[in-house]
């Protein structure tokens, strides 16, 4: 269990919280459920209704369609972020990869935080569009004529 200055401490190194006052961050973390899981255990799978954010304080996981690897995530990093703004079911799998210690946010806690910070808003949108370059640049790497970025859209011809 981490005591609530750990927790602060931890939580300010987290990218999409860098930006917050530590005022903000104390009542932030507190909130936070602190869950440990096993290795090789899943977290959640694709498909399944989601409705939290998840940050790994340590250990590794990897996010994965069935048996291919999409990401390895550690320290610091979250995943399940989509989840608490789109209402969809997860778009992929998490499992531990060895032993974790993860910190989880509710969406309504996020909600309330976004409430009085909408700056955290901002810094998740941040992740997801960096997380979108990456998959693109992966799709690039494999297939450059199946890339997003090479989609044309036609012209309006009204």
């Amino acid at each position: 269990m981490l005591t609530s200055v750990q927790r602060l401490l931890f939580v300010r190194k987290v990218p999409i919280f860098q930006e917050l006052r530590d005022d903000f961050l104390v009542r932030l973390a507190s909130v936070m459920d602190e869950l440990s899981f096993p290795a090789n255990q899943s977290i959640f799978t694709e498909g399944q209704e989601g409705r939290s954010l998840y940050i790994v304080v340590s250990g590794q996981v990897k996010v994965h369609h069935g048996d291919r690897e999409l990401a390895r995530l550690g320290k610091e990093d979250c995943f399940g972020e989509m989840s608490l703004f789109d209402a969809e079911p997860r778009s992929a799998s998490v499992t531990t990869l060895e032993p974790c210690e993860c910190l989880m946010l509710t969406q309504m806690q996020l909600y309330d935080a976004i409430d009085e910070t909408p700056g955290i808003a901002v810094n998740i949108i941040r992740l997801l569009s960096r997380r979108i370059r990456e998959l693109n640049q992966k799709a690039n790497a494999q297939n450059p004529k199946s890339s997003i970025s090479e989609v044309k859209v036609p012209p309006d011809r009204s």
